[in-house]
């Protein structure tokens, strides 16, 4: 018997929006002893069945949708889950010739907990949910449906996993291990991605139309690139035309990787052209501004302040911090292109951060552009958590 879990009076209203998860204090009672990611049946007060769900008794989203339909959460589901997720990526694809792309956003895809990244021929997974982990066996025969003759990598190694009371995971699923990079291209150029170690599943592939943005601000430019991890704005802005780069991370691999990146692009990086420079952006910030350095363009794209609410007032403060000091080393009409990836720090306050950084860098900013997550990392409208990715371009005068 499936198990099922009751709603208390008027906590149905979320789900008939189509909205997956369920928290625990909206749940009145459960009948059968589901497992951990286990799938159960989800009723109104009432007894008006609502949906399947995944059921996680570890964490305060006791339970993540799979289907507003009374179907079984088998093969076939996660085949044609995978199957629209792809045909809905095709024009992306396509239009950006890219050979690594976000497959499957978790619950803006209708697979809570589920990330899958193509990285030519390797899927990597991340499985942040309970019923992710429950159901992996058969979402990795559903990928190889889908997808015959690829390897499939899993990157679980997320501390959020530990709310699900689940341990973090690294290793393959199927097939072989990855070598130590994988070459994949976008908007003609090539970025070796490191699947086993680099961040996230390998790379930032959400920032691939801020990259793209980016290039038309570089020309005949000064740029420092802060947090620049694999080069990845870096190389837009060579392709850009622009003078001079200076892509600067506090991580010694990353920059190796990059340097990597502009030589398989071909890229002429003599004579100072491109500069990588193994540095706490922090520090060098401020080192720039007391010894008077400018620059034409400062791209900004640090990594998450916030991972939880608790953090939320530190990370406005980090924020605030590094484009003060990023406005007061730009050149008069400079271009600051600043980000977040917070996705508990909405577009509004990230906007209120930048205009208080700029009072505080004693500097007039205009706003003339936004930016968001790339076109493969979709937001649902049931789901709007799954927005996430906010950044502006910003001229400094």
């Amino acid at each position: 018997m499936t198990p099922a879990i009751y709603l208390e009076k008027g906590r149905e209203k979320s789900l008939k929006r189509r909205h997956p998860w369920v928290f625990s204090r909206g749940i009145k009672k459960i009948e059968g002893k589901p497992s951990l990611g286990e799938t159960a049946d989800v009723f109104a007060h009432d007894g008006t069945w609502l949906a399947k769900a995944a059921y996680s008794p570890h964490s305060q989203i006791r339970a993540r949708i799979w289907s507003f339909e009374n179907q079984e959460i088998d093969l076939d589901f996660f085949v044609q889950r995978i199957q629209q997720a792809q045909v809905l990526r095709q024009d992306i694809i396509e239009r950006d010739g890219l050979t690594g792309y976000r497959l499957i956003a978790a619950e803006s895809d209708g697979l809570p907990g589920i990330t899958v990244d193509k990285y030519q021929d390797y899927l990597v997974c991340q499985l942040l949910s309970a019923g992710a982990e429950y159901q992996k066996d058969t979402l990795t025969r559903a990928l190889l449906k889908v997808f015959p003759d690829h390897y499939i990598y899993e990157r679980s190694d997320v501390a959020v996993r530990k709310k699900e009371g689940l341990s973090e995971r690294i290793g393959v699923l199927h097939g072989e291990e990855p070598p130590e990079s994988v070459v994949i291209e976008e908007n003609g150029i090539k970025i070796s991605v490191n699947i086993k170690a680099g961040h996230k599943t390998g790379f930032y592939l959400d920032q691939r139309d801020s990259r793209q943005q980016a290039i038309k601000y570089c020309k005949d430019k000064e740029v420092l690139n802060c947090f620049s991890y694999t080069g990845g704005f870096g190389l837009y802005a060579l392709k850009g035309e622009a003078k001079r780069v200076i892509n600067a991370d506090v991580s010694q691999p990353a920059l190796d990787m990059a340097k990597h990146n502009a030589e398989i692009n071909q890229f002429d990086i003599s004579k100072k052209r491109a500069v990588f420079l193994n540095a706490d952006v922090f520090k060098l910030l401020r080192e720039y501004r007391d010894q008077g350095t400018k620059f034409d363009v400062v791209i900004m794209d640090p990594p998450k302040f916030a991972e939880s609410k608790a953090q939320l007032n530190g990370a406005c403060r980090g924020y605030k911090d590094i484009n003060m000091l990023a406005m007061q080393i730009l050149r008069t009409g400079g271009t600051l292109l600043t980000y977040s990836c917070s996705g508990l720090m909405d577009q509004v306050l990230f906007q209120k951060i930048i205009a208080d950084a700029a009072v505080d860098a004693g500097r007039q900013v205009k706003f003339v552009e936004r930016f968001e997550q790339a076109a493969d990392h979709p937001t649902d409208t049931a789901y709007p958590e799954g927005f996430y990715l906010k950044g502006f371009a910003c001229k400094v005068i």
